[in-house]
C-alpha cells in the first residue's frame, strides 16, 4: 500500500500539486487521471523520488518515503517496477537482455538463474519464443509486453505504470490492461497507473484520483464514476454528447432501469 498524506509540490512561484492525499492499495489498479497540466505525472514522479515534495509525506507499507536517507530509499526503490510510456526498450539488445538487464544491474544470481527468470515473466506476459528478437522487430503491443515483463522480473511490491496504452489501438490497449489487472492481483501489487485512456478508466479503475489544477478533484473506483454528479470530473470523461448518452445507459444498466420506465418498476 501507498499513502500521499498532504503533498504540496512548487516549482519556483508556481504550485503544482496543493495538498493532495490518497490511499493505494494493494492488489489492485490506482489510476491517477487529469488534464496536462493537472499535476497528475509531477505526483507520480514525486512518488517514485524523481521530485521531493515541498511538504508531506509518502509512505510505502507504513516507511516514510520523504524522510529516508539514500541507502533506504535505494532500498524502496528495489521494490519498485516501471512501466514507461514509451516502453523505453534498448535498441541494441534482444528481447531476452532487455528483459534481464534489470537482473544484472541489481542481482548477483548466475546466468542460467536469470535466464530462467526471464523465461518465466516472458511466458507470463505471453511472449514465449521471442527472447532473440530485438525492439525493431517487434509490435507495439509486444514492445509494452516485453516492458511489462522487465517491470516485474524483480518481483516488485510497487508497479509504476506511465500512460501504459500510449500508441496502442484500442483492441491492443484492452490486452495491456487485462495483463497489468491479472500480474497486479496475482502478485498482490500496489500498481499505480498515470493515463488518458478512458477504457482503462472503466476496465481496470479499482480506485482512482482526478486531478485539477493541481488539487484532489474526486476520487472513487470506476463503479462509482458512473453516478458521479461532479462537473468539473464529467466534462473530462465523458466531454461528447455520445459518451454523455453512454453514460446515461450505463447508469440505467446499473440501477436496472430502462427508458420509459425510470422507476425501475416491472
Amino acid at each position: 500500500m501507498i499513502e500521499v498524506k498532504n503533498i504540496r509540490k512548487s516549482f519556483g512561484d508556481k504550485t503544482v500539486i496543493q495538498d493532495v492525499s490518497a490511499v493505494m492499495k494493494a492488489g489492485q489498479c490506482n489510476l491517477i487521471i487529469g488534464s496536462s497540466g493537472s499535476g497528475k505525472t509531477v505526483l507520480m514522479k514525486c512518488m517514485v523520488g524523481l521530485f521531493s515534495p515541498d511538504s508531506g509525506s509518502i509512505l510505502y507499507d507504513g516507511q516514510d518515503f520523504t524522510n529516508m536517507n539514500a541507502a533506504e530509499m535505494a532500498n524502496i526503490r528495489k521494490e519498485i517496477g516501471m512501466l514507461f510510456q514509451g516502453s523505453a526498450l534498448f535498441d541494441s539488445l534482444t528481447v531476452e537482455q532487455n528483459v534481464m538487464f534489470p537482473l544484472d544491474m541489481f542481482t548477483r544470481d548466475h546466468y542460467a538463474q536469470k535466464l530462467r527468470r526471464v523465461n518465466e515473466v516472458l511466458a507470463r506476459v505471453n511472449l514465449v519464443d521471442a527472447n532473440k528478437k530485438f525492439p525493431s522487430e517487434l509490435s507495439g503491443g509486444m514492445k509494452k509486453r516485453v516492458a511489462l515483463a522487465r517491470a516485474i522480473v524483480l518481483n516488485p511490491k510497487y508497479l509504476f505504470c506511465d500512460e501504459p496504452n500510449s500508441g496502442l489501438d484500442p483492441q491492443t490497449s484492452l490486452v495491456i490492461d487485462g495483463l497489468i489487472q491479472e500480474i497486479t492481483v496475482e502478485y498482490n501489487i500496489t500498481t499505480v497507473i498515470n493515463t488518458h485512456d478512458m477504457n482503462s478508466l472503466m476496465e481496470i479503475g479499482n480506485y482512482i484520483l482526478y486531478m485539477y489544477k493541481g488539487n484532489k478533484e474526486w476520487e472513487g473506483s470506476n463503479k462509482e464514476i458512473i453516478f458521479s454528479d461532479n462537473k468539473r470530473l464529467n466534462d473530462f470523461i465523458f466531454p461528447s454528447k455520445f459518451l454523455r448518452d453512454a453514460k446515461q445507459m450505463r447508469m440505467m444498466q446499473e440501477t436496472g432501469r430502462h427508458p420509459g420506465n425510470p422507476a425501475g418498476k416491472d
